[in-house]
């Protein structure tokens, strides 16, 4: 599915709604070492309704705060979207013995997404113990809020608790016909949880309890060991070219 041209920051995208692209610049590639980047910031002129971000997912969109973006790197094609199909996708033995497990010793709230002190602890926990602040720096309160809690959609926030204690956090978006998977972060001290497998699985869960068909999962990068983890879902979908194609 083809989608709106990026033109230069400061100029104006005719979509519905329009969009503004507020930064366009090459820079380090943040998933790749010793690449160049460009994801260019566009802001929508009002919050998304449902169906319109639907169709910005289905080409390709992902969001980050108040803004959208989509990769287009200059002779790099790494990133890919990837997505579950409802009705296609099964569990293995593994997630599903993650999930049992995680059932077994977590409590799930969902709300909207919060900024605080306690939050912006956990997430640079999570950071730093999976070597993942290198050059980056701990994130404070405001920070966090403009990365996750500021949105231009339908957005809510998954709490998991351990004995009332909060270990993890999962930003997800909801479209019409689907939840996108913004962030996940979570205490390392509980690795054996699988938080991270299990917070895909519940939010699963939900686009089944609400009717809806895809389950986004952000970009899959094969090189980025980080990211590879993501094609241990199967059957998924890679949006390839502009055509979403099934992986088994």
């Amino acid at each position: 599915m083809s989608g709106p041209r990026f033109v230069p920051a400061g100029r104006l995208i005719l979509d519905q709604p329009p969009e503004l692209v507020v930064h366009d610049e090459l820079q380090p590639c943040p998933y790749l070492e010793g690449r160049v980047s460009r994801l260019p910031l566009r802001i929508p002129a009002r919050g998304l309704e449902r169906g319109e971000l639907e169709v910005r997912l289905a080409r390709g969109d992902r969001r980050q705060g108040l803004f959208l973006y989509r990769p287009a790197c200059p002779g790099c094609v790494a990133c890919e979207p990837i997505r579950l199909d409802l009705q296609s996708f099964k569990p293995n033995r593994s997630q599903r013995r993650t999930l049992a497990r995680g059932d077994q010793h977590l409590t799930l709230e969902l709300g909207e997404p919060i900024a605080d002190q306690a939050r912006v602890a956990l997430y640079n926990k999570h950071k730093a113990m999976r070597g993942l602040s290198a050059g980056q720096g701990e994130v404070d309160v405001r920070s966090y809020r403009e990365f996750l809690a500021m949105t231009c959609c339908d957005t809510l926030e998954l709490r998991y608790r351990l004995g009332g204690e909060l270990v993890g956090v999962a930003i997800a978006d909801r479209s019409s016909e689907a939840l996108s998977a913004v962030y996940c972060y979570y205490d390392p001290t509980y690795e054996r949880l699988g938080l991270g497998t299990y917070s895909i699985l519940k939010q699963l869960e939900l686009c089944h309890s609400w009717g809806l068909r895809y389950l986004y999962l952000g970009l899959f990068i094969s090189e980025s060991l980080h990211m590879a983890y993501k094609a241990r879902f199967l059957p998924h979908q890679r949006l390839l070219d502009g055509v979403w194609q099934e992986f088994t």
